[in-house]
């Protein structure tokens, strides 16, 4: 994913906006128009001087001798064997490198993207795409190993033809970045000419980015046409962020915390940041601020990959996610308790912005920090924010406000931000080294790192930790529900109760994993509980709740939802149309036509996402089932096969085309490459499975068992495995080791009627 750079935390220089020549005015459709930022300063001079001087109004600019910060004056740089050019001619700006075909030629510089730490820049092509440039501009001071060119990939060898490259797929601005560089952006997509007409109101992250178009604000103030009607707290803006005003925080004497006056109501503003300031997909153009976040995204949970087993940041998730998690979330903090909003900047400098809640004396003391003062390990934000570094040079501290767990890194392999400053040491050193300072290990208000962890490693007990998060009120929401999402390919009594308890919940994070967890469940359970979740006030709880009914017949849905389902079904082909220039997007709706059984439909959409993406795996597979559903076999293996040739390693190209191979007794074929497939992602069980089912299928159940006990010690919560067992040593006539087996699947799963009947049968 492209980072957003302008969002990053230092200011290099100071940017004064301007309106950029050749903007494209769009229209607002409703009753109120976007009128730029300027008309705000008329009369909110000190909030706009401040803003000007701030990452948002920088976020994007065309490319000038003002804007420009990079070496453009036949500056070299030379990355997997092409060295790129950087030049300037007549007042513009230019770079010579490889091409979409790998050639080297000469593209124009159209906007600059950010500018602090790091400044990247946008190229435009015949078709309206913007694509970014991967090799960017360094724009830290000299003495701090800046200005200099540099490759935000460094030692991949990223050559064209890869979708990391600048002129591929994961490079391409108007998907990727569009919507948090600028004001109302509309991406106006073509699918039909595979063109964007991609406009916006602001080129840059203006006033109304966050309150929303201001016309009939300006009329309110300037008293003009019907003006004095809009007399609502808002003065004409959609929404006021008001969950500050008036509100006390009172420091406690016993704690050294302070505490706030009055419950914090709602997350509007919280809300408004995430908009950018999240790891998330955008599903729609109409979101306003104010309106709940998944009226326009889907905001990403604590997926492995993206955070650590114990919630801290991983890849690139930015700031929401980690915040959710925090003690300051949950006890009524906002976003902008530490950051003033229009600048940027924090409130107070180092130590003093903490200490605004958390007593000095108490808590800024070497008793507490145990580091000497003033030294870089007595900052708070070292010990509770640590950083991560991403696009190369740009650190980001983590905001979910925790407490150092070194004891965690040594269970479950998770950093900590002891050993960040301490390399030399390892996490053992540093949690005996907190145990002796405070005399107990740590605790801490995030808990679910071990349960996570084990839900990775399919390890025994993951499942019933997984459900005491979700049904625990006192954990985060975002916790909760991604407890949800792990327990998704779980359909057992205990696990449909939690997830239908869940769709009651307040946050819709939540309600939208119950949803996910359900949607694996048989067709009953799911009319019995997803039906009147097409009518959620949020648009990702519908969408989701639509898919999930979506291989129902309607006929078996209540009278009184099904127009409802029709609408929520005709808003998930929205979300995926309006992303049609993502491969994703036809994939999913290939998977809706297949299901509802519009084959024709569905292989258009799995050829388009192919088109979009030739190397996509996904499309592959699922084309190849259509196939299967066809009675095409042929066309199966011969799809499936040169799949192969592009992903020679990709373990469900193997895995589908051992099935295939199966279907046709193909004997040799079939176990060679599900064992490819099992060999390829040694951390998927469910591979393991069907290789071992295979050869027990084939006659061979010794080398099945064998198989299936390896893979039982390293997954040992995993039912299937345990179930095959059982089933196969019963059969071999090895009755104790049976028994074992289905006692140990019983212990996992009290609730599974088929666990229960086989441990019945073995014991008579």
């Amino acid at each position: 994913m492209l980072a957003l750079a302008a969002l990053a935390g230092y200011l290099v220089w100071h940017y004064t906006w301007r309106p950029p020549h050749g903007v494209q005015r769009l229209p607002e459709a409703g009753s109120a128009d976007y009128v730029g930022s300027a008309a705000c300063g008329q009369c909110h001079a000190g909030q706009f001087d401040a803003w000007q001087g701030s990452q948002h109004a920088a976020a994007m600019a065309e490319a000038s001798e003002r804007t420009v910060l990079g070496d453009f004056n036949d500056a070299r740089f030379t990355y997997a064997g092409v060295t790129s050019s950087f030049l300037r001619r007549d007042g513009k700006f230019f770079v010579r490198t490889d091409g979409p075909d790998g050639k080297l030629a000469e593209f124009p510089v159209k906007y600059t993207f950010g500018f602090a730490p790091l400044q990247q820049y946008l190229i435009e092509f015949a078709d309206g795409r913007l694509q970014a440039l991967s090799i960017a501009w360094d724009a830290r001071a000299k003495q701090r190993g800046g200005q200099r060119w540099f490759h935000l990939y460094p030692g991949q060898s990223i050559r064209h033809g890869d979708p990391l490259h600048w002129t591929q797929l994961q490079q391409n601005w108007n998907f990727m970045c569009a919507d948090c560089h600028s004001t109302r952006l509309r991406k106006n997509y073509d699918a039909a000419a595979g063109r964007f007409h991609t406009g916006w109101s602001e080129i840059n992250v203006g006033c109304e980015a966050c309150h929303g178009p201001a016309s009939n604000h300006v009329a309110w103030a300037r008293k003009e046409g019907d003006g004095e009607r809009f007399d609502d707290p808002g003065k004409g803006l959609p929404v006021v962020y008001d969950e500050r005003r008036d509100v006390a925080w009172t420091m406690n004497p016993g704690t050294g915390i302070a505490e706030r006056s009055r419950a914090r109501g709602s997350a509007r503003e919280v809300t408004a940041c995430a908009q950018c300031h999240s790891r998330r997909s955008q599903i729609s153009e109409d979101y306003a601020p104010g309106r709940p976040i998944g009226d326009g995204y889907l905001v990403a949970l604590l997926e492995e990959g993206l955070y650590w087993h114990d919630g801290q940041m991983r890849d690139e998730v930015y700031n929401h996610g980690s915040f959710l998690q925090s003690r300051m979330f949950e006890k009524g903090v906002t976003c902008s308790d530490c950051h003033d909003p229009h600048s940027g900047k924090l409130r107070a400098d180092g130590n003093a912005v903490c200490a605004q809640c958390h007593s000095a004396p108490k808590y800024d003391a070497q008793t507490h920090h145990r580091h000497p003062p003033g030294s870089a390990g007595a900052q708070c934000a070292a010990c509770h924010m640590p950083t991560t570094t991403y696009m190369v040079v740009d650190p980001r501290h983590d905001h979910s406000l925790r407490i150092p767990r070194p004891d965690l890194s040594v269970r479950l392999g998770t950093p900590n931000a002891c050993n960040k400053c301490h390399a030399d040491r390892d996490s053992q050193w540093a949690a005996q080294a907190i145990e002796q300072w405070y005399g107990h290990a740590p605790g801490g208000y995030q808990t679910f790192g071990e349960a996570f962890a084990d839900a990775s490693r399919h390890a025994a007990g993951a499942r019933s930790k997984l459900l005491a998060i979700a049904g625990d009120r006192g954990q985060p929401a975002l916790a909760r529900a991604s407890a949800l999402s792990r327990l998704a390919d779980d359909s057992g009594a205990g696990v449909i109760e939690v997830a239908a308890q869940a769709l009651n919940d307040d946050d819709e994070l939540v309600r939208r994993a119950a949803i996910q967890v359900l949607a694996t469940a048989d067709a009953s359970t799911r009319v019995r509980y997803l039906p009147r979740m097409v009518e959620d006030p949020v648009r990702a709880v519908r969408i989701e709740a639509a898919r999930a009914l979506a291989a129902v017949p309607e006929h078996d849905l209540p009278p009184e939802q099904r127009a409802a389902f029709s609408r929520a079904l005709d808003e998930y082909v929205a979300v995926q149309t309006y992303n049609g220039d993502r491969p994703e997007s036809h994939l999913n709706l290939g998977a809706l036509y297949q299901e509802r059984g519009h084959l024709d439909q569905a292989e258009a959409a799995y050829r388009q996402a192919l088109k979009l993406y030739p190397g996509a795996v996904h499309p592959v597979i699922n084309l190849a089932d259509l196939y299967r559903a066809r009675g095409v076999e042929n066309a199966v293996e011969d799809l499936l096969r040169t799949g192969l040739q592009a992903n020679p390693r990709s373990a469900p190209l193997h895995h589908a085309l051992g099935l295939a191979y199966a279907r046709q007794q193909k004997r040799a074929d079939s176990l060679r490459s599900l064992a490819a497939a099992a060999r390829l992602a040694p951390d998927s069980p469910s591979y393991a499975y069907v290789y071992g089912v295979a050869l027990h299928s084939y006659g061979e159940p010794a080398r099945a068992i064998a198989t299936l006990e390896q893979a039982h010690r390293r997954f040992t919560g995993d039912r299937t495995i345990l179930q095959a067992l059982a089933s196969m040593e019963r059969d071999r006539g090895n009755r104790a080791r049976a028994l074992d087996h289905a006692q140990k699947l019983v212990g996992l799963a009290p609730d599974d009627p088929q666990a229960q009947a086989l441990l019945r049968s073995l014991r008579r």
